[in-house]
C-alpha cells in the first residue's frame, strides 16, 4: 500500500512539473487543435494546444524507473499503452500538419490496433500468470475461456481505446471518468492482493497484482497532474495520443488481471459514448437523414442542449464514481 501511495504522490508531482513545458512546447511548435467547425459551442476553444496526453506516459515511464519496479507485465501494459498512444500521435500530426480534423482513415487505425491487440492478446493466453481466466464482477470466482481469450482481449482492447476516445469531446470528460475509473481499479486489485495473500495463493500471482495496482496508481497520479491544465478552460487537450493511450492502458491492466468484465460497469460512461454514435449513425442512415441526438457522442448533445461543460463531467465522474463504489461494495460482500 506504502508503494502505491508513493507511485501516485511521485506521478502526480512529475506531471503538475512537466504539464507547462509540455504546454510551451506544444504552442512553439504550433501543435495546436483544429476544432469542429460544426460544434458552435468550441469555436473558442480553436488553437488550443492538443498531443497533452504524452504526459501520462512520459510521467509513468519515470516514475516506474526510479521506483525500480521492473516486470513483464508492467512493461507489456506500458508498452500496449504506448502502442495505442502512437497510433493516436500519428492521427494528432496529420491533424495538425494539414489543419483539419480528419487524421488517419478508419482502415488505417483500424489494422494498427488489431496488430497490437493480437500480439497482447497471445502474450495473456501463452505467458501471463492468468491465461485464459477471467473473473466474474463482484466476485472471486473465476472462469477458464481457454483459447478464447484470444478474441476477447482483441476485443476489449479495440473497445476500450474507441470508447475512451470517443469520449475525449469536452474539457476534463475523458481524463476525469478515466481518473476515476483508475482510482477504484487501484482498490479493487488491492482487495484482490489481500485475498490472495489470505489464501496464501501462488507468490507469482499476488506479485502480478500488487504490480498492477502500482502501475495504476501511476498512471493516476499522472492523469490527476495533467487535469490541473485540462479542467474547462483546458490550457491543453489530451489529443488523441492521449484518449487512445488511457484506453489502451485500461484494456491491457484489466486483462492482465482477468477483469475484461469489469469494464463495461466501471467504465459505463465510455459505453454510452460509444452506443450514443451507433445508435446515431444507425439511425440516420435508416430514416435517411434523421437523427435521434443532437449530436453524438452523447455529451455534445447535452452541451448542445444547453448544458455547461463543467456540469457534464460532474455528472460523467459521479455516475462513475457512483458504479465503481458499488462494485467495490459488492465485491466485499461476495468475497
Amino acid at each position: 500500500m506504502i508503494k502505491i501511495i508513493v507511485g501516485f504522490i511521485l506521478s502526480f508531482i512529475i506531471s503538475v512539473i512537466l504539464m507547462p513545458i509540455i504546454i510551451r512546447v506544444s504552442k512553439r511548435l504550433s501543435c495546436s487543435q483544429t476544432i469542429l467547425k460544426w460544434v458552435e459551442e468550441h469555436k473558442a476553444k480553436q488553437g488550443t494546444p492538443t498531443m497533452g496526453g504524452v504526459v501520462f506516459f512520459i510521467t509513468t515511464l519515470i516514475v516506474v524507473v526510479c521506483m525500480m519496479n521492473y516486470s513483464t507485465e508492467i512493461a507489456m501494459c506500458i508498452g500496449v499503452g504506448v502502442g495505442f498512444a502512437l497510433i493516436g500521435f500519428l492521427d494528432d500530426f496529420i491533424k495538425i500538419r494539414y489543419k483539419q480534423n480528419l487524421g488517419l482513415l478508419p482502415y488505417q487505425k483500424l489494422v494498427g490496433q488489431v496488430g497490437i491487440a493480437i500480439i497482447f492478446a497471445c502474450y495473456i493466453y501463452f505467458f501471463s500468470q492468468t491465461g485464459g481466466k477471467i473473473y466474474l464482477p463482484f466476485t472471486f470466482k473465476e472462469i477458464d475461456v481457454g483459447f478464447w481469450i484470444i478474441p476477447l482481449v482483441v476485443l476489449v482492447c479495440l473497445a476500450t481505446t474507441n470508447a475512451v476516445n470517443l469520449t475525449d469531446g469536452l474539457d476534463g470528460l475523458a481524463a476525469g471518468v478515466s481518473e476515476v475509473f483508475f482510482a477504484i481499479l487501484v482498490v479493487i486489485l488491492t482487495l484482490f492482493v489481500d485475498k490472495f495473500y489470505n489464501l496464501g495463493i501462488d507468490e507469482k500471482l499476488l506479485t502480478t497484482y500488487s504490480n498492477m495496482a502500482l502501475l495504476s496508481s501511476i498512471f493516476l497520479g499522472s492523469i490527476v497532474g495533467f487535469l490541473i491544465f485540462n479542467t474547462n478552460k483546458a490550457s491543453i487537450f489530451m489529443g488523441d495520443v492521449g484518449s487512445l493511450g488511457i484506453g489502451g492502458l485500461i484494456a491491457s491492466i484489466c486483462c492482465v488481471a482477468g477483469f475484461e468484465l469489469f469494464i463495461p460497469i466501471l467504465g459505463l460512461m465510455f459505453v454510452i459514448s460509444t452506443l450514443s454514435v451507433i445508435m446515431q449513425v444507425g439511425y440516420f442512415k435508416l430514416t435517411k437523414g434523421k437523427r435521434i441526438f443532437k449530436m453524438a457522442p452523447i455529451h455534445h448533445h447535452f452541451q448542445m442542449s444547453g448544458y455547461s461543460e463543467v456540469k457534464i463531467g460532474y455528472v460523467y465522474k459521479i455516475i462513475t464514481l457512483m458504479l465503481g463504489l458499488g462494485v467495490i461494495i459488492l465485491t466485499l460482500f461476495f468475497m
